[in-house]
């Protein structure tokens, strides 16, 4: 009896902590603007960039990771005249949809940030990634993508976050 109530305990204090997070992260956002922050503004709000990548022309995007407890993961690109173009948050269905067999896993990180969890089957020559993501309305999720040997992309999907109600 006292385990269910501890459960839902900490399936509370993780949606909470989630929430707070996200809260962090929006009061952020709010205080940038696309075309008008700088690279130092982003800096300033977000910290140091997971990882820069190289975009089109000379525009570079700063990945903020908020794997492997949070939900979410920002990709900020600063354009050439070092000022925020955008500012996006990627762990979407929209974004999973893309996510095409074939695909190198280089690819893949680019368009999703770094995972939460990476496991390596050698019997089964794969490698899958998995990536924490919340469903509307507050339905934690795992999307998972499944690499051969290669590192290409064999399948995606998604189910519930397993460790949703351990959280």
């Amino acid at each position: 009896m006292c385990k269910g109530y501890v459960a839902k305990g900490l399936l509370m204090f993780s949606l909470a902590a989630l929430l707070g997070l996200w809260g962090c992260d929006s009061q952020r956002i709010q205080e940038l603007e696309e075309g008008i922050s700088t690279e130092a503004d982003v800096r300033a709000k977000f910290g140091q960039p997971e990882k820069v990548w190289d975009g089109a022309g000379e525009t570079r995007i700063f990945e903020y990771n908020r794997q492997p407890n949070g939900s979410t993961n920002y990709m900020i690109s600063i354009g050439p005249d070092g000022k925020m173009s955008a500012l996006r948050q990627v762990l979407t269905p929209q974004n999973f949809a893309k996510i095409e067999p074939g695909m190198m896993m280089e690819d893949v990180r680019k368009m999703l940030g770094k995972p939460a969890k990476t496991m390596t089957f050698a019997l089964k020559q794969e490698t899958h990634y998995d990536w924490r993501w919340v469903q509307q309305p507050m339905q934690p999720k795992l999307f998972t993508v499944v690499f051969n040997r290669d590192m290409r992309v064999v399948s995606t999907g998604s189910i519930d976050d397993p460790q949703a109600e351990a959280r």
